[in-house]
């Protein structure tokens, strides 16, 4: 190894480690795609049940976490394995498959016992799809449709005949209580995710079709075309909630950005970019730092966030929010837990030490997957 004088080495040291806040530790300013590896073992390590073959409730492997985050959860590791092609990854795969058949009445979508909120669905018929894109297994994208198809026309079991609302335009929530019928933000965009990933795969033109009709609605009802923000949900003839939720804003810029990519249609990039430049600006504090939520399950906002802002980064050519995501990875990975390597939604602060829900540990780690690295 070189030696270099004295004076030479402290100004690089100090550029290139920095003290995280309040233990004393030095990490590199940048995390590397090793880092990113160690982040999802370390997820994986104190959340995944192996046993169940799905993700747990808290890192003390108790309970099991919500339906629908097992999808994210899901992406995660496709993420991962796209990312390194590592065959673990490739494995879970299946696995989490696996777990999902024996812990969810083997996808049987009629189960309204198993699945009673429409969007519970959606975001694994998303996630089917995106498996079947990455392994071809034909398995996938038979779940995917037939869960498409359950939620837009309804089961036997549905009384309002499925999400899809003919007459009035837009996606249901639930069918099972009043209040779940409002038309919310979480099934109306992911619906348009759906269909275009479906359409990607199948060429069926009625996809293309549903996709554009429910983005319309959506765009008419739930999103401020002047701000960029995205309403939470439209119930009945109330006004339109404009609740802000970070993962709404991620999935209306995914609906736009997969529709900008078939069309070429410029209006849909345009939407994409203003619901992203809201999310910075709006969304985040003077540092840049993405504010997180403590609600039920809402800790995982961000790791749908990361799914989608990639899409509109590499997707769309706009690098231009790569270093608002390189703060935010950076910041919650100089403050995880040293002895654990897991991470927290309160990016700012350094990770409690004791038992963290799964929901509120995924944002960092997502994001590390899909985000490139500036450093090896």
């Amino acid at each position: 190894m070189k030696r270099y004088s004295f004076i030479f080495i402290i100004p690089f040291f100090f550029s290139f480690y920095s003290f995280i806040p309040g233990s004393g530790k030095q990490t590199r300013n940048g995390f590397t795609s090793k880092d990113a590896t160690v982040a999802l073992d370390a997820f994986n390590n104190y959340f995944y049940n192996r046993e169940m073959k799905l993700y747990s409730t808290t890192s003390d492997q108790k309970g099991r976490a919500a339906i629908w985050t097992q999808a994210i959860y899901w992406d995660m590791i496709m993420n991962g394995y796209k990312r390194t092609g590592d065959k673990k990854y490739y494995q879970q795969i299946e696995d989490i498959y696996q777990g999902g058949y024996e812990q969810y009445d083997a996808y049987n979508w009629d189960n309204t016992v198993e699945w009673f909120i429409y969007d519970d669905i959606m975001w694994w018929v998303i996630s089917m799809a995106r498996a079947y894109e990455i392994t071809k297994d034909p398995k996938y994208l038979g779940h995917s449709i037939l869960g498409f198809e359950r939620v837009w026309k309804g089961t036997p079991g549905v009384k309002d005949k499925g999400s899809y609302d003919p007459e009035k335009g837009g996606m249901k929530w639930g069918w099972k209580r009043d209040e779940w019928r409002g038309k919310m933000a979480c099934i109306n965009y992911p619906t348009v995710i759906g269909a275009m990933t479906l359409y990607n795969i199948t060429k069926d033109q009625s996809y293309l079709n549903k996709a554009k009709e429910i983005y319309a609605w959506s765009r008419n009802i739930l999103f401020d075309k002047k701000e960029g923000k995205v309403a939470d949900h439209k119930a009945g003839d109330n006004p339109t909630n404009w609740t802000t939720q970070l993962y709404n804003q991620a999935t209306c810029i995914g609906a736009a950005v997969m529709l900008y990519k078939e069309t070429g249609d410029k209006a849909f990039l345009d939407d994409a970019i203003l619901a992203a430049d809201y999310s910075k600006d709006k969304m985040s504090d003077e540092n840049g730092i993405l504010f997180y939520k403590n609600g039920i399950e809402q800790g995982i906002y961000t790791a749908i966030f990361a799914q989608y802002i990639i899409r509109l980064i590499e997707d769309c050519n706009q690098p231009q929010y790569l270093e608002w995501l390189h703060t935010n990875i950076n910041t919650a990975w100089k403050n995880r837990d040293m002895s654990r390597n897991l991470t927290f939604k309160d990016a700012n602060n350094p990770c409690p030490s004791g038992i963290l829900e799964v929901y509120d540990a995924s944002g960092c780690v997502a994001l590390m997957q899909v985000v490139p690295s500036k450093m090896n």
